[in-house]
């Protein structure tokens, strides 16, 4: 029942955009592998082979530490109403820091140079595969709404002691003690 193909096509393209969260998927060469959900609305397609979604603060950083150690990352969408799908993205991962060229770039041309209030990063995927397969045994859900909480939590944590210093503070290391190479004075691995 699974199909692969070696980039999005504009019918798989469609799927994504009526979506309304994916997974991500990273781990390093060791430790704990992790699944995150996120929603859609902070993700761009940019091509047939490379996604990008703006990443907000949270209270951990996996993937920014699995992609440094192997840059394997697996972006999943799986349809919750409507005819069933799961898709796919495999590829190599990378993070772009806030406040740099690549990030600036994308911030202006895929989301309009406004950048949410706890914006920490963006990852970009550059596809390899892409897979589908049936998606028979995932539930129907209706969506009810956006949850505010996280941009409340933002808003609050800016007021208080600061996101920066959260992030310094909750960002920097995986819960295996890898870097994530958050802020630049964090050593980039070469090779």
């Amino acid at each position: 029942m699974a199909k692969q193909f070696p980039e999005i096509s504009p019918a798989l393209q469609e799927f994504i955009l009526r979506q309304r969260v994916f997974f991500t998927a990273s781990a390093a060469t060791t430790g704990r592998v992790n699944v995150s959900p996120r929603g859609t609305d902070m993700l761009r397609v940019l091509g047939p082979n490379a996604v990008v979604y703006l990443d907000l603060t949270g209270s951990g950083n996996e993937t920014a530490a699995h992609l440094r150690a192997t840059g394997r990352l697996t972006v999943m969408f799986c349809a919750f109403e409507g005819a069933p799908m799961i898709l796919r993205l495999y590829g190599a991962g990378r993070v772009l820091r806030r406040g740099g060229p690549d990030y600036a770039r994308l911030l202006a041309t895929e989301y309009g140079g406004t950048e949410p209030l706890g914006a920490r990063q963006m990852v970009l995927l550059d596809i390899d595969l892409v897979q589908t397969s049936c998606g028979f045994g995932v539930p129907l859900f209706d969506h009810a709404g956006e949850r505010p909480t996280l941009a409340r939590w933002a808003e609050a944590k800016e007021k208080q002691e600061g996101l920066e210093a959260y992030r310094r503070q909750k960002n920097t290391r995986s819960i295996d003690g890898l870097p994530t190479g958050l802020f630049e004075e964090d050593p980039v691995p070469v090779g």
